[in-house]
């Protein structure tokens, strides 16, 4: 099976930086669309980044100019580079991918487990 395993979540002080990882594994014939969605308590959860398998980037507007997205297709990885954090942003961190498995045909949406990135002074 495909498996997504997001990495590098923590506590980390306003204005801080952090650096999330998600690293795709398993049965993979190629990967479209990789992003990153978020949850904070009590809310729905929330598109923050995508890119795309033609380097193609969007992003929310709550985090544009402070994260950047970028992929290492080699490594089946992308990767969620936070900076000047704000408590706003704390939430569970979920990465997702478009993937079409070894044998398979159907591009198929992946959600790894999350990783909690809290920031607080």
């Amino acid at each position: 099976q495909v498996q997504l395993v997001e990495s590098g979540g923590g506590l980390v002080q306003p204005g801080g930086s952090l650096r999330l990882s998600c690293a795709a594994s398993g049965s993979i014939g190629s990967i479209n669309a990789m992003g990153w969605y978020r949850q904070a308590p009590g809310k729905q959860r929330e598109f923050v980044a995508v890119s795309t398998s033609g380097a193609s980037i969007n992003y929310a507007d709550s985090v544009k100019g402070r994260f950047t997205i970028s992929r290492d297709n080699a490594k089946n990885t992308v990767y969620l580079q936070m900076n000047s954090l704000k408590p706003e942003d704390t939430a569970v961190y979920y990465c997702n991918a478009d993937i079409r498995r070894g044998q398979g045909t159907t591009y198929i949406r992946y959600w790894g487990q999350g990783t909690q990135v809290t920031v607080s002074s």
